[in-house]
């Protein structure tokens, strides 16, 4: 049985190219300020196109907390504390365009509906993940948020989901870890979750699956997945 399920936000409940190619673009035109060497270097370090707006597999950008992603990108700039980059991300961040990757009121709404308990573990920060959840009108879905400046480190960490997992009361055998990339199935193992990954990020099903209990398009087949769980 499944009583509660934590999903990753960014490439899980939001598609990521959609969501964070601008962001990065923006966000390394402000931090270069006019400058296109610097500019170059900062594309360079975040492992993204700045034509096609995409991301190398490898992109510190899609899984790493913010200053971890601060700390890349400051190598490039010797005038500019990390603090400062933090502060410039963060926002950047708030005011970024999400793009869901489903619908997600209905299918999250139709998760509560069923008695789950939903969470967000996510390595961006709190505040900006807060926002997001809000303007797509599911913050109020959720019963627990972190992010990595939350007091739990970020992920694969498992520290987010432990807490979760205390917070609720859960067996953590009886919740689900939900996300798009290594980190967030790492953590879920870590925590002794299971392992549900989708394909609306940038790895692939076949970067995925060894990691993963099941691979789903997206969160839209995860009711589904619990029904079959159960039924076992």
């Amino acid at each position: 049985m499944i009583d509660a399920v934590i999903f990753d936000k960014d490439g899980t409940l939001f598609d990521f190219r959609a969501s964070w190619g601008g962001w990065t673009k923006r966000l390394l035109e402000e931090l270069a300020g006019g400058d296109a060497q610097v500019l170059t270097a900062l594309a360079g370090a975040a492992r993204f196109d700045l034509a096609t707006l995409d991301f190398a597999a490898d992109s510190p950008i899609i899984a790493n907390p913010m200053p971890e992603i601060a700390e890349a990108l400051g190598q490039h700039l010797p005038g500019q504390s990390l603090d400062e980059i933090m502060e410039r991300m963060n926002a950047v961040s708030m005011v970024a365009p999400q793009t869901p990757a489903v619908d997600l009121p209905a299918v999250l709404g139709a998760l509560k509906a069923r008695g789950l308990v939903l969470g967000l573990a996510t390595n961006d920060t709190e505040a900006p993940a807060r926002q997001h959840l809000a303007d797509a009108g599911v913050l109020e879905l959720f019963d627990f948020v972190a992010g990595c400046d939350s007091g739990w480190g970020g992920k694969p960490a498992p520290g987010q989901l432990l807490a979760f997992v205390a917070q609720g009361g859960f067996s953590p055998d009886r919740v689900a870890m939900v996300g798009d990339s290594l980190h967030d199935l790492d953590a879920g193992r870590a925590a002794g979750m299971h392992a549900v990954a989708v394909l609306t990020g940038i790895a692939t099903a076949d970067d995925l699956a060894p990691h993963a209990d099941v691979v789903l398009r997206d969160i839209g087949g995860l009711a589904a997945w619990i029904d079959g769980l159960n039924r076992v």
